[in-house]
C-alpha cells in the first residue's frame, strides 16, 4: 500500500472546514439568533442582576480553582516525577480518572461524600460546616473535574529537564530551592500558565456535577452554565444565548490575559 499524502492545499482545506464546521458554525449560529432580539432586550437580559451574580460567581470560582489545581498539580507532578515509591502507576492512573468519568457521576460521588448525610457529612454538620448545596460545593466540583489538567500539562516537561544540568547547578554551590529557582522554575513556568489555563476554561464550562452539589438560587450560588440551563427550560433561547456570549466573551478576555503573559515569559525565557 502506497504513502497517503495529503498536498498542503488539501490539508489546509482540511483543517479549515473541520475548524468551520465544528467551531465557527456554532458560535455564527449563536450570534446570529441573539441578533434577532432588540438590543434594549440584549441589554436588558445581559445586565439583569442574576445574570451579573451568576457571572461574577463564575469567574471567582473558575479563578480560585484554577489557582488551587495549579499548586496542588504542580506538587503531584513532581512527586510523580521525582519520586518511586509502591502504588505510583495507580495514582497515576487515579489522575485521569475526572476526564473518564460523566460530570453527572462526579456531583453524585460529591454529595454522597460530602452531603449531610454522607461519608463526612455527619462530621461536617457537627461543626456547623456545609459543602453540598453551598458555593463551596461548587468550588470542590470545579477542583474535582479540572484536576488533570494542571497535572498532565506540567509532568512531562518535568520528564524532559536534563538532571545533569541540574546536578551540574548543585555542584556549583546552589543549593536545591537556589537550583528550583533559577534552572527548574523557568523551564515549567509555560507549562504551568497552560495548566492554568486549561483548568480556568474547564472549570467555566462546567454544568454536570454543578447542578447537582449546588443550591442554584439566584444571587447566591447559581452559575453561568446551570443559568443558561434553566433559560432554556423556560423557552427562553434569547437570554440563554445573551449569556452564552457573555460569558464567551469574559472567558476569552481572561484567556487572552493569559497567553499574553505566557508569550512574555517564553520570549524572557529565550
Amino acid at each position: 500500500m502506497g504513502n497517503f499524502i495529503l498536498h498542503p492545499i488539501q490539508s489546509r482545506l482540511i483543517v479549515i472546514s473541520y475548524s468551520i464546521l465544528i467551531l465557527i458554525l456554532p458560535l455564527y449560529a449563536l450570534f446570529s439568533y441573539a441578533s434577532n432580539a432588540s438590543w434594549s432586550l440584549i441589554l436588558e437580559k445581559a445586565t439583569d442582576p442574576i445574570a451579573v451574580a451568576a457571572y461574577t460567581l463564575t469567574i471567582k470560582m473558575a479563578l480560585y480553582t484554577a489557582i488551587i489545581n495549579t499548586i496542588f498539580g504542580f506538587i503531584i507532578a513532581w512527586v510523580l516525577t521525582r519520586y518511586n515509591f509502591s502504588g505510583k502507576r495507580i495514582m497515576d492512573a487515579i489522575v485521569d480518572l475526572p476526564l473518564a468519568l460523566p460530570t453527572s457521576v462526579a456531583g453524585l460521588a460529591l454529595s454522597t461524600v460530602f452531603g449531610r448525610n454522607g461519608l463526612f457529612g455527619h462530621i461536617l454538620d457537627f461543626y456547623n460546616y456545609e459543602i453540598i448545596y453551598t458555593k463551596r460545593g461548587i468550588l470542590l466540583a470545579m477542583i474535582f473535574v479540572s484536576f488533570p489538567f494542571s497535572v498532565r500539562a506540567i509532568q512531562p516537561i518535568l520528564k524532559e529537564i536534563n538532571k545533569e544540568e541540574e546536578e551540574a547547578a548543585w555542584s556549583l554551590g546552589s543549593g536545591p530551592l537556589e537550583t528550583f529557582k533559577r534552572f527548574i522554575f523557568p523551564i515549567i513556568l509555560p507549562a504551568i500558565l497552560n495548566g492554568f489555563t486549561l483548568t480556568f476554561s474547564r472549570s467555566l464550562s462546567e454544568f454536570g456535577s454543578i447542578v447537582m452539589v449546588a443550591g442554584n438560587l439566584p444571587l447566591q450560588d447559581l452559575v453561568s452554565s446551570v443559568l443558561i440551563s434553566q433559560y432554556l427550560e423556560q423557552y427562553d433561547y434569547i437570554g440563554a444565548c445573551v449569556i452564552s456570549i457573555i460569558v464567551l466573551m469574559l472567558a476569552c478576555s481572561v484567556l487572552l490575559f493569559v497567553q499574553i503573559i505566557h508569550s512574555l515569559v517564553v520570549v524572557d525565557s529565550k
